[in-house]
């Protein structure tokens, strides 16, 4: 398994929150929702993208937009349009005001909007759960991720489009695939694009040398890996592998491969109810105890404060 596809094997939707937006001019949506995952394809017309705090990006036809929480920011046809409407956690959408508005602008299934023909139509998928992403991709990607509709094949939001109006049976399981697909499918695109701000690792993955290190990594993250095994198996010696790991990836072998068992291990703790001794064994600690004391040195708490915590 690639360093990628390790990374992009967490993504698993669970009654994922869709809908078709459709909107005539002015129209400006405050999002507040604090989910850790929102992507946004517009279908037709444009909007804008305005973090708080970031740069605003224009969105045309075809373009995505992935949105890593609990950031806030505003969508709307043009930067000098104030907000009339919040979105809040679970999707509930309000004025300003707090005034409800999901039965005055709903427009069908999973459609809603101020108009039935509107000059602006976007797909908006979002994960609720942060254990439907994994901390390993949120912690990949910048707040707000655009991928402009000519840098891919995009006929998954024609697909998805088609899908998110249907009421059909199992219509839910449906869409929550769909979703998966289409995020993994726009970050592929958006990792592999040149001049993207990828992580190191991502960058090193074609390296002769770095790349087939830390496919050996994610292979078997639990093999009791040393810099002198991994340098043997990759046909170099010890300090050649150091000096060009650390350069390409930003991080010495064995100090990225502690990070990768520890996110794997937080992944595991908020999404199983596995011991601790069997998350231990699974990440390539000998038991419960090597496993806590790397875990509160690197995250600074227990795994079982870190558990508490996520499942409060």
């Amino acid at each position: 398994m690639d360093a990628l596809t390790d990374l992009l094997d967490g993504p698993r939707a669970r009654g994922a929150f869709m809908l078709r937006a459709m909107l005539d001019p002015p129209w400006s949506l405050r999002i507040e929702d604090e989910a850790p995952l929102c992507v946004m394809a517009v279908v037709r017309g444009a909007a804008w993208v305005i973090p708080d705090g970031g740069d605003a990006v224009r969105l045309g036809p075809g373009d995505i937009a992935i949105t890593s929480g609990p950031g806030r920011y505003v969508v709307a046809d043009s930067r000098a349009t104030p907000p009339q409407v919040v979105i809040h956690p679970g999707g509930r959408c309000t004025t300003l005001y707090g005034e409800p508005l999901a039965e005055t602008m709903a427009l069908g299934v999973r459609t809603w909007g101020n108009s039935a023909d509107g000059e602006s139509v976007m797909l908006i998928g979002t994960y609720h759960m942060r254990g439907e992403i994994t901390q390993r991709l949120l912690a990949a990607l910048p707040p707000l991720v655009v991928l402009p509709g000519d840098a891919w094949d995009n006929t998954l939001v024609t697909f998805l489009g088609h899908e998110i109006v249907k009421d059909d049976p199992g219509q839910e399981a449906v869409l929550d695939r769909l979703l998966d697909l289409l995020l993994i499918s726009s970050l592929r695109a958006w990792f592999s694009r040149p001049g993207a701000n990828a992580p190191g690792w991502f960058k090193a993955h074609g390296d002769p040398v770095v790349g087939p290190a830390l496919q050996l990594l994610h292979d078997d993250m639990a093999h009791p890996w040393t810099v002198a095994s991994l340098a043997a198996k990759t046909g170099v010696s010890r300090a050649a592998l150091s000096q060009r790991f650390g350069k390409l990836v930003g991080e010495p072998p064995m100090s990225y491969l502690t990070g990768l068992r520890l996110a794997q291990a937080a992944d595991m703790l908020r999404e199983t109810d596995s011991t601790l001794e069997a998350v231990a064994r699974r990440v390539g600690y000998s038991n419960a105890f090597a496993l806590s004391t790397a875990f509160k040195r690197v995250r600074g708490l227990s795994p079982q404060e870190y558990r508490d915590r996520v499942s409060a």
